[in-house]
């Protein structure tokens, strides 16, 4: 491949398609103020308004003056950076499959999206809910697990977070418990792409479930698996660069590519983490 052949927007499109593809915890977030990062250290501002009060009303009564509206703001800082860079000698260029620069692009695409995905499996310790915890882990049963599931639903009803689009992200054992449980709805052939695409393999107790092996596990087994809604966590991101480029001392073609990408737990109320131990 000659190096006046490479089109770096292309390359980059291409890139941040696969990312999105293999990525599981990227479908439970939101992305609505990724807005335009650049650089590492980019920031968003996440502005929001405090409640208002609302007062009886008497006839031929002064109503109270009109109050100042409280504001708040968060930061969402671009604070992790991933890059790869890879080379192809023109040997091995020239004897493999003329696909193989595109292969590798996609590797290298799944393995950005690998680090990305425990990024953001990492933000259970914002969750303003909790069953069980590193002292006292639960341990779920074929037929437990489910309604472990219902109690995190409760939880999100008490904070009045809406019913529609709630996740969970589950580990592969819990999903075999709940594959045990006649209450618990698979995932059927028709949506096996999508399974495949983005994990989810059913519903159970309100919740559309993914199943993922990047569930943080701490320190005994721990497994933090993880429950809300959309709103719960903002995540950010850019290809920055994708540049392709001869090394000096190589006869090949080479490719180096930067990842840039944020997140934060901007409602905490809308996250539920259950500590868990296999059963």
């Amino acid at each position: 491949m000659a190096i006046t052949n490479f089109i770096p927007q292309i390359w980059s499109a291409r890139l941040l398609e696969n990312l999105r593809k293999n990525l599981v915890f990227k479908n439970v977030v939101n992305t609505d103020y990724e807005g335009e990062i650049r650089n590492y250290g980019d920031t968003v501002k996440i502005n929001s308004i405090g409640p208002i009060t609302v007062a009886d009303y008497t006839k031929n009564t002064d109503i109270n003056p009109p109050e100042t509206l409280s504001d708040a703001q968060r930061t969402l800082v671009i604070d992790q950076a991933k890059y790869f860079n890879f080379l192809i000698d023109d040997v091995d260029a020239a004897q493999a499959n003329p696909k193989l620069m595109d292969a590798a692009m996609q590797e290298a695409a799944y393995a950005l999206a690998d680090k990305a995905d425990q990024y953001l499996a990492s933000q259970y310790v914002y969750a303003g809910n909790a069953i069980g915890d590193d002292t006292t882990p639960v341990v779920p049963t074929a037929t437990t697990a489910y309604e472990l599931l219902v109690d995190a639903s409760i939880k999100l009803d008490e904070a009045s977070i809406p019913r529609t689009n709630r996740w969970a992200v589950v580990p592969p054992w819990f999903y075999g418990l709940l594959l045990k449980d006649d209450r618990f709805v698979k995932a059927g052939s028709t949506n096996s792409d999508r399974t495949l695409r983005t994990g989810e393999v059913g519903e159970a107790a309100g919740f559309t479930i993914y199943i993922s092996n990047n569930i943080a596990n701490t320190a005994g087994a721990k497994y933090k698996i993880m429950c809300g809604h959309p709103m719960a966590i903002t995540y950010a991101e850019q290809i920055s660069k994708v540049e392709a480029y001869r090394p000096e001392r190589r006869f090949a073609d080479a490719v180096k590519g930067l990842h840039l990408y944020g997140a934060k737990v901007i409602r905490p109320e809308a996250l539920v983490v259950i500590t868990a131990n296999k059963s």
